[in-house]
This record gives structure tokens, C-alpha cells and sequence, in this order.
């Protein structure tokens, strides 16, 4: 009872500070009911003016709140379905705006992570250079045999855990009392989103986690043209502090400055899709949170991504999911894509394959109708989530992390060649993953790894056997004169029974006492 009242108090506060930001000036009061309506119009009359635009409020508003809010914004922006893809994509807007911890905090968390006066740790230790809602990125350097070599040193603001777990806490009474009360909210499943937050940012907490992902990226992309990610420092990372190769790069975003250099942006703009799918289709783990800051040009023209904290992964059904709905829209076989929901089990299976290839149809063909430099990932999303809402389609939390940056990464990319064909500088990639898996080489593969997968069943089952019998004696002696009861089991039933027969009467007197009050007042 107590947390109930202590969370809702923390939800006012912060509904309070987004009425107060205007941030639900552009809420359809039409689709809410009665006292959300009253609600949102108490919440127009707390609104202060303000020149900003929509997404400049929602940031302004989860910035004020703290870094928790400002992560929550962060995922949000990978949930487009919960949200909406516009909002979604406002989202994006959040990227390092934190402001930053004093300097001599990060150094004390320095020492005290290494056991020694940051000195010996690094030559020189600079300012902070970017401030996000769980970390700071500081420039310094490190002696080598070969000299001074500068570095990026990450580190964990001070007391973010205890931060987020409280916040946390608070999102997680929201999301069990809109489930409670919105089949909508069931559908969107808010409750799984809450605890999908929950422990991403309990890895993003611990940088040896992010500095592991970085180094499986590094691997993964080793022999990949046009791409590398920054070599880890592992003797100077720690839980709270990861030491990576400063990246003498230009922002993605920096056009001009590309130009200048010499690099042709339609050629960038190609290599930023195709890396992206390569790692997604090819190897099931892709940087989820490929916005232009985190994205560089070294001076070889290679494309340089940093910031591992936002991971995807994708197993082999999500990867042959991910391939063959991409090569569906492409060839415009909209039966298989359908086809291919209910094989994933994405679809239940009470709907029928020729209803849902008929919807997806209607997403397909305005597309294909289109010049390819006005199609658009982001309406094309739109579409599909109404479409699955329709069918009764669950949501994927693995499938919104990989959707929320294919838009991404098209703003990226288009911001580079606005005519850009999504689907022929697509096509190569999925193509290829198709020939090397569903072809004859990968049918080869996996019968090959089905009949070892069959092998170690097999090996398995006179184990099976033997626990399997254990169990049943066991049932038979426990049953062989009638179910029976531990004397410490039968007494914990009676307690329990007895503090239910306490709280019920407890609950009967406050009823009571509620109804006299009534009629006192009647009276």
C-alpha cells in the first residue's frame, strides 16, 4: 500500500512537469476516457508558454525529470507501436543531453575503480566532451612504448543505480495498472516493456558488458570493407570505467567537412545500410543505437561506430524472419512474407495466411508505386504495426529494437543521398544471405547440424529414462495412501489462512465504518 502511494506520488510529479512543459498540448482528447479527458484539460492550464517545438518539449520535459526519463525517452523511441512513429522518431532528439558531473567526480570514481591516483592510470585526463544520461566521455591519454596514445574514457555517473531503481519502480506500478484495467495495454504488453528496460540498463551499468559487446562486434566485423569499431583498453576498464582508441573521425553528420575530405556521400550513405543488414542478418548482433553521434568517418573512409551500451541480438528464426520479409517486399511475394508470420508463430494461427498476404499487400504495392527515393521506412512501420494490431499480433521486443533502428539508420542514410533506393542498395545483402542459407550449401548445413542436434538427443534419453522413472516412484509412495501433508506445511497453510482472515476483517470494519460515515451525512 505504502509503495502504491509512494509511486503514484512520483507519477504526479512527473505528469506534473510534463503538463508543465506542454507536452500534452497534441493529445487527441477524443480517443480517452471521461477523467483522462478532465485530466488533460487540468493539464492545459498548468502549461507555461514555450517556443519549442513538440520534440523540444518532450526532451526539455524528460531532461528535467532526470537521467531516468531521459533513458526511458531513449527506449521509448524503440517502441514506435507504444508511442507512435512520429514520437518515436522525436524521440531521438534525446542523444547526450545530459549535462555533465564535475570533473573531480569522475576522477575520484577513477581512483577508486583502479586503487590508485588517476596519474598512474592515465598521463593526462581531460574534460568532458559528451554527457549522456548514464555516462561521460572524458579525453586523456596513455603512455606506451611507442609514446602517448590518446584514449576515450567512459565513466558511470555517480549514484545512477540507485537512481534507476527507484524511477524504475515507479514505471513498473504504470505499466501494472495499465494492464490491469487496457486490453490495448495487454496487447502492447507495457509490463515486459518496463523489464525490458529494466535490464538493459542493468547492463548498460556495468561497461565491462559493453566493452565485451564492442569486442564480439570487432570480431563479428573483422573483414568487413568500409566498417571497424574502436580497439578496447582492457587493462584500464572496469565496471565503472571503459578505456577505448580515441577515434580521430568526422561526425556522419558533418557534410560539409566530408565533402571536403573528399568522400562521396551516396557511396557512405550505401555503406551505412549494407552494414548495418550485414550485421543483423549475417551475424544476429547489431549497434542499436546508430544515430549520427555515435557514428564516424575515419580518414580511410571507413565507417567507425562507438557507444555499445544499446545491443540487438537475433536468433536464426528472427534472422530468416528479418531476410525473407525483406525479400518479400522486394520481390513483391507478399504470400511467403505472410507466410513466413505464421511459420514464426508471430501470427496466431486462427487467422488466415490469405487475409494477412492481403494485408500486406496493401503495404507493398503503394510502395512499389512509388519512386524509390519517396518510399519510406517509417510509413512503411506505421502500416505494419496497424496491420499486426489488426491480426492479433504480439509484440516483439527483439523485432521493435531492429525496426526502431532500420529507421534510423534510413534518416542517416538519406540525410547522405536523399534519392537513396532503400530496397536495390538493400538487395545485395539479404540476397546473399538467402543463396548461403536457404540455398543448397545451407540446406546441406542445416541437416547436417540437425542430425547432430538428433545425435545428442538420442545420447540423452536413457538419462530421461532413468529420472523419468525416479519421479514416478516417487508419486506412487507419496500417493500409495493418500496425499499427504508436511506438519510445516499444513502449519504455514494455517497461518496463512489466519493472516487472510485478518486482513479480510480488517477490510470488513473499513467498509463498515465507511458506510456509517454515509449515512451520517444522509442524515
Amino acid at each position: 500500500m505504502i509503495s502504491a502511494i509512494t509511486n503514484s506520488l512520483r507519477l504526479t510529479r512527473a505528469g506534473y512537469i510534463l503538463a508543465r512543459e506542454g507536452v500534452f498540448r497534441q493529445v487527441d482528447a477524443a480517443l480517452l476516457p471521461v477523467p483522462a479527458r478532465i485530466a488533460l484539460r487540468a493539464a492545459k492550464l498548468i502549461e507555461r508558454p514555450s517556443k519549442n517545438s513538440q520534440a523540444g518539449r518532450l526532451a526539455t520535459a524528460l531532461t528535467r525529470l532526470g537521467p531516468t526519463y531521459v533513458k526511458l525517452g531513449q527506449f521509448l523511441a524503440t517502441r514506435p507501436d507504444v508511442v507512435g512513429v512520429a514520437t518515436a522518431r522525436d524521440l531521438e532528439s534525446l542523444q547526450d543531453r545530459m549535462p555533465a558531473f564535475p570533473h573531480a567526480e569522475a576522477v575520484a570514481i577513477i581512483e577508486q575503480a583502479f586503487g590508485q591516483p588517476i596519474d598512474r592510470t592515465f598521463a593526462t585526463f581531460g574534460p568532458s566532451v559528451a554527457a549522456a544520461s548514464i555516462a561521460q566521455v572524458h579525453r586523456a591519454e596513455v603512455e606506451t612504448p611507442a609514446g602517448r596514445r590518446q584514449v576515450a574514457v567512459k565513466v558511470l555517473r555517480p549514484g545512477i543505480a540507485r537512481r534507476f531503481d527507484i524511477d524504475q519502480q515507479a514505471f513498473a506500478f504504470a505499466a501494472r495498472t495499465a494492464e490491469e484495467f487496457s486490453a490495448e495495454a495487454r496487447r502492447l504488453r507495457l509490463i515486459e516493456t518496463v523489464a525490458t528496460l529494466r535490464r538493459s540498463v542493468a547492463l548498460e551499468m556495468d561497461l565491462r558488458l559493453e566493452a565485451a559487446a564492442l569486442s564480439e562486434m570487432a570480431e563479428n566485423t573483422k573483414d568487413d570493407p568500409g566498417f571497424r569499431v574502436p580497439a578496447i583498453d582492457w587493462d584500464r576498464t572496469t565496471k565503472d570505467v571503459l578505456t577505448l582508441e580515441w577515434i580521430d573521425g568526422t561526425h556522419l553528420s558533418n557534410h560539409a567537412a566530408l565533402e571536403a575530405k573528399g568522400f562521396d556521400l551516396r557511396e557512405l550513405a550505401r555503406i551505412v545500410i549494407q552494414s548495418f543488414l550485414r550485421h543483423a542478418l549475417r551475424d544476429g548482433f547489431f549497434h542499436a543505437d546508430m544515430h549520427p553521434g555515435n557514428l564516424f568517418i575515419d580518414n580511410e573512409g571507413r565507417l567507425v561506430a562507438v557507444d555499445f551500451g544499446i545491443m540487438g541480438r537475433l536468433g536464426p528464426k528472427e534472422r530468416r524472419f528479418l531476410a525473407e520479409i525483406l525479400y518479400g517486399f522486394i520481390t513483391r511475394n507478399y504470400r511467403r512474407t505472410a507466410e513466413v508470420h505464421f511459420e514464426a508463430g508471430y501470427v496466431p494461427s486462427h487467422h488466415s495466411v490469405e487475409d494477412f498476404a492481403q494485408a500486406i499487400r496493401a503495404i507493398g504495392e503503394p510502395i512499389h508505386n512509388r519512386a524509390a527515393d519517396e518510399i519510406s521506412m517509417a510509413k512503411l512501420l506505421t502500416l505494419l504495426f496497424e496491420v499486426t494490431g489488426l491480426f492479433d499480433m504480439r509484440t516483439r521486443p527483439e523485432l521493435l529494437l531492429l525496426q526502431k533502428t532500420m529507421v534510423v539508420i534510413e534518416g542517416v542514410a538519406r540525410s547522405l543521398d536523399p534519392k537513396l533506393d532503400m530496397w536495390s542498395t538493400a538487395e545485395p545483402v539479404v540476397r546473399e544471405w538467402i543463396e548461403r542459407n536457404l540455398g543448397p550449401v545451407g540446406r546441406i548445413e542445416g541437416a547436417a547440424e540437425g542430425a547432430m542436434e538428433l545425435g545428442r538427443f538420442v545420447g540423452q534419453v536413457p538419462g530421461l529414462l532413468s529420472r523419468g522413472a525416479a519421479v514416478l516412484e516417487q508419486l506412487d509412495a507419496a500417493t500409495r495412501n493418500g496425499l499427504v501433508l508436511a506438519p510445516e506445511t499444513v502449519a504455514e497453510i494455517g497461518r496463512a489462512e489466519a493472516r487472510r482472515s485478518r486482513a479480510s476483517a480488517i477490510a470488513l470494519w473499513v467498509m463498515a465504518a465507511l458506510l456509517a460515515y454515509i449515512v451520517y451525512l444522509i442524515r
